[in-house]
């Protein structure tokens, strides 16, 4: 059976790009990253997919007199590519209706919180400072607003009382690593089903257990 193809558009260090690259390494990937697209010149994920013999270009968008005139770029490299879903990984531009029209249902993204919670910039400083308990992370179909897709998966991690933006971030993207690759090979396999706005994993029982915190005092 054939690889599903992918391509990852990325801004940044591309960590979640060597995730799922390290997934595919190891056998664990019913998917091919045929293309690895960044509007920074200057992007990690650049380098990583360089390293890994993925090809890989920039589209830089401060060359484009319209954000309309760079998507439809992207999104022609994309087609030619012969992309079956589109992976966002730390991705730095809006997703206009001319993405959403080109791979309907076939874009997803991760986002460093517990959605609905905390959408948008700055998540790790705004659930610190709201004094949540538990954060997290989501993967999510995007649609045509700000980390509000259908949910495919989360992963949720415990607020320390001594925790900063960067320490919670950096036990939240342990995760990220770990989901984003399982719900690719997922949509690989043919398993996901989207009902009115819920996400339906075949053959996956949702899990039961409660995480509390603080934890609970047991009367003797």
């Amino acid at each position: 059976m054939p690889k599903l193809r992918i391509a990852v558009l990325a801004s940044g260090s591309g960590s979640n790009l060597q995730a799922i690259i390290d997934r595919s390494v190891a056998g664990g990937l019913d998917a091919e990253i045929v293309l690895v697209i960044s509007n920074n010149p200057d992007a990690g994920a650049l380098t990583r997919a360089k390293q890994a013999g993925i090809r890989q270009m920039c589209i830089d968008h401060r060359q484009f007199a319209s954000r309309s005139e760079f998507d439809r770029a992207v999104v022609a490299e994309l087609q030619a590519a012969g992309a079956e879903l589109i992976v966002l990984a730390g991705f730095m531009r809006i997703i206009s209706d001319i993405f959403l029209a080109a791979f309907p249902d076939r874009i997803i993204n991760i986002h460093p919180a517990l959605l609905p919670a905390f959408p948008g910039l700055h998540v790790h400083r705004k659930a610190l400072d709201y004094g949540a308990r538990f954060s997290g992370c989501t993967v999510h179909f995007v649609d045509g607003g700000v980390d509000t897709g259908p949910i495919i998966i989360q992963a949720a991690v415990p607020i320390l009382e001594a925790d900063t933006e960067d320490s919670l971030a950096a036990r939240i993207l342990e995760q990220e690593h770990k989901i984003y690759p399982q719900a690719i090979q997922w949509f690989a396999e043919g398993r996901i089903s989207i009902e009115e706005r819920r996400v339906k994993v075949r053959g996956i029982v949702p899990a039961s257990g409660a995480q509390i915190s603080p934890a609970l005092e047991m009367a003797e």
